[in-house]
Formats: C-alpha cells, sequence, structure tokens
C-alpha cells in the first residue's frame, strides 16, 4: 500500500502543472473569450431545478465555476432524445428548457446575459458576466413544420444538431444501424436552408457520415461540428468524424469542437457506447415485436443494469484531450479547432483534470506546455468559433 501511495504521489507531481505555470494559464483564461459550444445544464435543470447563479456542487456548470474557469459564452444544450420524439414531447421539452435558460438570466441579470449574435460578446461580458447562448441537440422539436426554426430562432436558438441517437425527419444518426435517408431526408433539405436564411449554425455533430456530407454540400455558408472529437483514435466509431468530414467542414470555415467526454476520447469506452446503443435498439426492437403479439415486455431497468455491470466506467486523462486537439490543428489548421465540453451530459465520465467549468486553466497550461502559442490557444478557445459564426450570421439570406 505504501508502495502504491508513493507512486501515485509521484504520478501526480509529475503530471500537475507548476504554480507559476498554472497562474500564466489562469491569467489567459480571464483574457481570452472562451466559447464552450456544448453544455447539458438545461437537461439537468430538467430533471432537478438547481439555482446555477449560485454554486452548485453536484453541477458541472454554474456562474462561479464558469468565473473562475474564465468561461464566458456557454451555449446551452436544447437536448430531446429520440423517445421524446417519438412519444411528440420533443417540443414541449425543448420549450421548457429554454424557459429554464431564460429564467437564469432574469433572476442574475448581473450574472448572466443571454447571447444571439457574436456581435453582442464583449458588450454582454462586461461586468463578468457568463453569456447564455443556445444550441438545439436533435431537430426533432421541428415536428413536420418548417415555420419552427424561425419559431426557435426567435428564442434565441443559434444552432441545430440535425439528428441525435436515431434517424429523425431530418437526417440519420451515426448510431443507428438504420440509415433511412441516406443522406437528409427532402424535409431536412428544406430546414438546412432556412437556417442558412436566418443565419443559424448547421451542426453536423451526431450524424451518419452521409447526412454529414449532404449537410455540408447544401450549406452556403460555413457548418460546425459542435462536439465531435476525432475518429482517428476511435476507429469504426461513426459518432466521432472522419478526417475527411472534418476536412470539408474546415475547408468551408467551419470548425470542430472537441469533447471532453471518456466516451468520445477513450477508443474501449467508445467502442462500448456504440455496442450500447445498438443493444438498445435491439432491446426496443423486441419489446416492440413482443407487444404486438400481445406478449409480457423485457425488463428495461434490468436490461441497462446488466449492461452497466458488463461495461465498467472507463477513464481517460487530459492528454487525450489534448491529443485531439494537436491532431485537429495539424489536419484542418489552427484556425478550425474549438471546445464543445459536453459537461453536465456524460455522467461525470471526464478527464480527471477537467471536471467542470472550472478547470479550463489546466487546458490552457497543458497547451501551453505542449508549444501553443497564447495567440493559438485564444483561436482554440473561442476566437474560431465566434469567427464562424459571425460569417455565418454575414451570409444570412444570401
Amino acid at each position: 500500500m505504501r508502495l502504491t501511495l508513493f507512486a501515485f504521489g509521484l504520478l501526480t507531481l509529475a503530471t500537475a502543472a507548476p504554480a507559476q505555470d498554472l497562474d500564466a494559464a489562469r491569467r489567459l483564461a480571464r483574457q481570452a473569450v472562451i466559447v464552450d459550444t456544448h453544455i447539458d445544464a438545461p437537461g439537468a435543470l430538467r430533471k432537478r431545478w438547481a439555482d446555477l447563479g449560485e454554486e452548485q456542487p453536484d453541477r458541472e456548470f454554474d456562474y462561479a465555476k464558469a468565473r473562475r474557469g474564465g468561461l464566458d459564452v456557454a451555449f446551452m444544450s436544447i437536448y430531446t432524445s429520440a423517445a421524446q420524439d417519438a412519444d411528440g414531447s420533443a417540443w414541449q421539452v425543448a420549450h421548457q428548457m429554454l424557459d429554464s435558460v431564460e429564467a437564469l438570466a432574469q433572476r442574475h441579470p448581473d450574472r448572466f446575459a443571454l447571447l444571439t449574435s457574436p456581435k453582442d460578446v464583449e458588450r454582454l461580458r462586461q461586468g463578468g458576466r457568463v453569456l447564455l447562448a443556445m444550441g438545439m441537440e436533435n431537430g426533432a422539436p421541428l415536428g413536420d413544420d418548417i415555420a419552427n426554426v424561425q419559431r426557435f430562432y426567435d428564442r434565441g436558438v443559434r444552432y441545430i444538431t440535425l439528428a441525435h441517437s436515431a434517424a429523425n425527419r431530418l437526417a440519420d444518426s451515426s448510431y443507428a444501424a438504420e440509415k433511412p435517408w441516406n443522406g437528409l431526408s427532402p424535409f431536412g433539405k428544406q430546414v438546412v436552408a432556412e437556417m442558412n436564411r436566418l443565419g443559424m449554425m448547421v451542426d453536423v455533430s451526431h450524424l451518419a457520415d452521409a447526412s454529414a456530407w449532404e449537410a455540408i454540400r447544401l450549406s452556403t455558408v460555413p457548418v460546425i461540428a459542435s462536439h465531435s472529437a476525432f475518429r482517428h483514435f476511435t476507429p469504426g466509431f461513426e459518432r466521432n468524424i472522419s478526417d475527411e468530414i472534418a476536412k470539408a467542414v474546415a475547408a468551408r470555415g467551419g470548425v470542430v469542437q472537441v469533447p471532453f467526454g471518456t466516451a468520445f476520447i477513450n477508443p474501449d469506452s467508445a467502442a462500448d457506447m456504440q455496442a450500447h446503443f445498438r443493444a438498445r435498439q435491439a432491446f426496443d426492437q423486441r419489446n416492440a415485436a413482443l407487444k404486438a403479439q400481445g406478449k409480457p415486455l423485457e425488463d428495461r431497468e434490468a436490461f441497462e443494469k446488466a449492461w452497466a455491470n458488463a461495461h465498467p466506467v472507463r477513464a481517460s486523462t487530459l492528454a487525450q484531450v489534448l491529443d485531439q486537439i494537436d491532431y485537429g490543428v495539424k489536419l484542418l489548421g489552427i484556425d478550425h479547432i474549438g471546445l464543445g465540453s459536453d459537461f453536465d451530459g456524460v455522467d461525470g465520465e471526464l478527464p480527471a483534470q477537467l471536471r467542470t467549468v472550472a478547470d479550463y486553466p489546466n487546458l490552457v497550461a497543458s497547451l501551453q506546455a505542449r508549444g501553443h502559442s497564447d495567440a493559438d490557444i485564444r483561436k482554440i478557445l473561442g476566437g474560431n468559433l465566434l469567427r464562424a459564426w459571425a460569417q455565418i450570421e454575414a451570409g444570412a439570406g444570401k
């Protein structure tokens, strides 16, 4: 036991940044504009309300942590599931989440402000406010009505991830074995055109490859991948972006935003996630068949428990996040990489040094240690996303 603890102590000393380096990283984090394009705080609020204007020990995003980490722009994920799409509740759930974000800003106008344009960042962040932008993860709340794109835009939504864990009315999912559209649906093509007209960012994260390719081809302005790691590190995991699609995103002026979640950056965990989605889909199909036959259904809770027991949670490291960023910079150039953490959305399965939004300085210090200039780090932290967003906004209606 003594030997183990001693070895652990040496490891901790070897991996921790020197105090003076971390101080420099904190200064840069405060001075730079940090933009994180994927934080699942609204989903956590819907499960259990908490006043994120105050410190909340069980949340990865709140005002106090954001200020310690230097976060300026937090894209709140308006996430709806395939199940909510199927039962018709996605529209209502999305509006409930939008209400929760608006409530935070209304309760704490000195701490939060709603952000709908990159032109307003400098003005609104004065006084130490954290700016809440909104991205819709899964186009399910649009239903079949193209006018809903405008309605959600009017409520502040500035990107839409066209699909999530299953094919929907717009596009195919990377997780599902079935790809009914082999690209975008006719309605999905209309949605991309309408988003272009409004200046709303088209997000290709989660999409099957053929759907991502068609979205990139049809968009008249850059597209983004709001939280996509590189498939290079997780072969066969379609959820992560391929080199070819990433290069197409960059060639149009877009950005790939790197997530921190273990399931995206650890290849074994990524394989588990892909297998879990396929197993869950097979489970649902079996239950649908049993229901049609009037037979008792299999127990979902027992299925999930058995899966968890057979697939223990794996670990990931800050170095794996850095490897993703370095690979992206080498592949795409420094102007096309950013951050989309997935905080509050991965059940705490994160690197030890990137547990909450207070921890961006750890990432900054490590990027500095790997030789990135402060100017380039500013681009990664948020400059690239703001540049692409401004370009998309400027192309509205053209």
